[in-house]
């Protein structure tokens, strides 16, 4: 089913493209804080789906209270005029870059290898 994901990725940037929608100016730190929030949660469900521990419930509470929390803190910081979307940035961006190294590991790492390491982790003092 990995071909559906590639789809509606292709669909979704032509249709970003053809349209010719902006965001108004007074939401683009909402929107912006939102957008690294739903890309963080995309990232760490493909690292869980690429570990075979995917699940759905667990990656739509974590796309919706993800995204909420960073809009909250856009908010509370517009309202206080301080510039908490940054604690937001901060750890989402942290864990992007978190995600991807942990994708490229799973991806680049030979199946025997990882088999191996997890073994290696279940029984650190090699009672075999």
């Amino acid at each position: 089913m990995l071909w559906l994901e590639g789809v509606g990725l292709g669909l979704g940037l032509l249709l970003g493209f053809l349209c010719p929608w902006t965001v108004p100016v007074d939401w683009s730190l909402y929107v912006a804080a939102g957008l690294l929030a739903a890309l963080d949660s995309a990232l760490g469900g493909a690292r869980a789906r690429l570990k075979g521990q995917f699940k759905l419930g667990i990656f739509l509470s974590g796309a919706i209270g993800n995204a909420a929390i960073a809009v909250f803190l856009t908010w509370l910081g517009d309202k206080l005029g301080i510039p908490l979307y940054l604690a937001a940035v901060v750890v989402f961006g942290t864990r992007l870059f978190q995600n991807f190294a942990e994708i490229r590991r799973e991806l680049l790492t030979p199946k025997q290898k990882r088999d191996k390491i997890k073994q290696d982790a279940a029984d650190p003092q090699g009672s075999g």
